[in-house]
């Protein structure tokens, strides 16, 4: 009995496409463009620049796809690229900017964890892509300062600086939500 397999792996999808073949390349897009997406959308607000961004992403992964060197995930290689992408998206239209430091002031605000995603992304689609960009990148894709500074040619306190204006930020607006759920507004 010959057992039909259901699901390629990557690295025997990676060996096809670097030998060009254009359904080994479809199966992997299609395979992780919906994730991709939802990393250039957590940076870009306009879901079609997104998509488009996306795709350029995408040129690029199959363009530079013999430098991947099989030592970490395959998915997190693609990551990285669509990251970048969306980082060089933003500076390249100019909506890439920092505030100047300010002092540190402390916000304590009660916060309830049933929001759902998209009340979520709203609010994070209302921060200032300067802060939205380094809180994603800290946050959620686990960057340091460090490497968040060297990346977007800032310095360091400058990363720490507008994580700490995007939670105050976000704590602001999840305050003002909160009230106006409960009828304060």
């Amino acid at each position: 009995m010959k057992i039909i397999a259901l699901h390629t792996p990557d690295d025997v999808l990676i060996k096809k496409a670097l030998r060009h073949d254009g359904k080994a390349e479809q199966a992997l897009f299609n395979r992780h463009a919906p994730k991709m997406l939802g990393v250039c959308r957590t940076y870009i607000k306009d879901l079609h620049y997104a998509e488009d961004v996306m795709i350029q992403g995408f040129t690029k992964v199959f363009e530079n796809l013999d430098k991947f060197r099989h030592e970490g995930s395959f998915e997190g290689w693609i990551r990285r690229i669509m990251i970048r992408e969306a980082v060089d998206f933003l500076r390249s239209r100019r909506q890439l900017y920092f505030s100047e430091i300010e002092e540190a002031e402390t916000v304590a605000v009660q916060t309830e964890s049933d929001y759902d995603i998209e009340v979520l992304q709203w609010l994070m689609d209302n921060l200032p892509n300067g802060y939205k960009t380094v809180m994603v990148l800290y946050t959620v894709e686990g960057y340091s300062h460090k490497e968040i500074a060297d990346m977007l040619g800032i310095t360091e306190s400058t990363s720490k600086s507008q994580m700490f204006k995007a939670r105050k930020m976000l704590q602001q607006q999840l305050a003002t939500l909160s009230k106006k759920e409960n009828g304060a507004l």
